[in-house]
């Protein structure tokens, strides 16, 4: 790893092709990504959907995030959510009975994440203060709104993640 490489992604510069505007989106959902592979490697898949003290699983909140960023994201674009979206919507809060190694759903998220970003470059900043609305109840917000929560509410269910996997982990130690 190079010194650059050890600083947190929004430390090392601009995201190449991003808009001004949308750096931050762009530093916090990578910067979860590189936290998700770091902290879920060797993660063993046993735990994966443990939920210690009732909290919710780390299976769920890597689900999750994918999740919130497809999601997010198609309403920032103007679109409605697809049956696809909404079936996955549902089975983010089932345990799955079928085995998944954590680096599968790690591998999801960046997939989504790439996609974002893609979608980030084609965004332009004068589109930011458009308004998109949210789900059945049509709730108004902006593409900006948007976007920027998808990036927190990974970073808010990242922070639960990795408290979680260390729970877990330290209890097989």
């Amino acid at each position: 790893m190079t010194a650059s490489d050890a600083r947190e992604v929004w430390q090392r510069g601009p995201v190449p092709g991003v808009p001004a505007l949308l750096q931050p989106v762009a530093h916090a959902l990578l910067q979860a990504t590189e936290d998700a592979e770091k902290y879920m490697e060797g993660f063993p898949s046993q735990l994966l959907w443990v939920t210690p003290g009732g909290v919710a699983s780390a299976g769920f909140h890597l689900l999750h995030m994918s999740g919130v960023v497809d999601r997010l994201f198609t309403y920032a674009r103007g679109e409605s959510l697809s049956e696809r979206q909404l079936k996955n919507l549902a089975a983010e809060k089932e345990v799955s009975g079928a085995p998944i190694q954590p680096g599968h759903l790690v591998d999801a998220f960046r997939a989504q994440v790439e996609t974002a970003i893609s979608q980030l470059k084609k965004t332009s900043e004068s589109t930011l203060t458009e308004t998109r609305f949210i789900g059945r109840k049509q709730i108004p917000t902006t593409v900006q709104g948007l976007l920027f929560h998808a990036a927190e509410h990974c970073q808010r269910h990242m922070g639960q993640l990795l408290v979680t996997a260390r729970i877990l982990q330290a209890r097989i130690v």
